[in-house]
């Protein structure tokens, strides 16, 4: 491994300026794990559409961005959860093009395609959360 794992950094979304703040701090953590420039942008891209995903539709939560090793590779894993309403069909959810809102249609499904790991635990009525991970090549 070439980064020290065990770092990480809790964070509050609350508006526009905490998205800004995630994405700043996920590049910070894709660096030390000596991310590819491609796959620093690609974490980034993921985590800024899943924190907005956070404000937008979840009225707000918290972010958790890690480093993190599995004995053969460092990466970065950071996992986004609200206390929103919850996502009733998540198959729907993650297709390219559905929104519930309105955007595009890209944050879950696109965030999915950008990482190596992607989990979705969402209870209608308590909230979502979603963990990213992307490992250094």
């Amino acid at each position: 491994m070439t980064a020290p794992t065990g770092e990480r950094d809790e964070l509050v979304i609350a508006g526009d300026e905490d998205v800004v703040r995630v994405r700043q701090v996920v590049r910070g953590f894709a660096l030390r794990a000596k991310l590819s420039l491609v796959d620093q942008t690609k974490l980034v891209t993921a985590a800024s559409e899943l924190a907005r995903n956070a404000v937008n539709y979840g009225g707000g939560g918290q972010a958790v961005v890690e480093l993190v090793g599995n004995g053969r590779r460092v990466g970065v894993r950071a996992r986004f959860a609200d206390d929103g309403p919850g996502i009733s069909d998540v198959e729907l959810a993650l297709t390219d093009g559905w929104t519930s809102g309105s955007g595009l249609g890209l944050g879950l499904s696109g965030a999915r395609r950008l990482v190596d790991e992607f989990e979705l635990e969402t209870e209608v009525g308590r909230g979502t959360a979603v963990t990213i991970t992307k490992w250094a090549r």
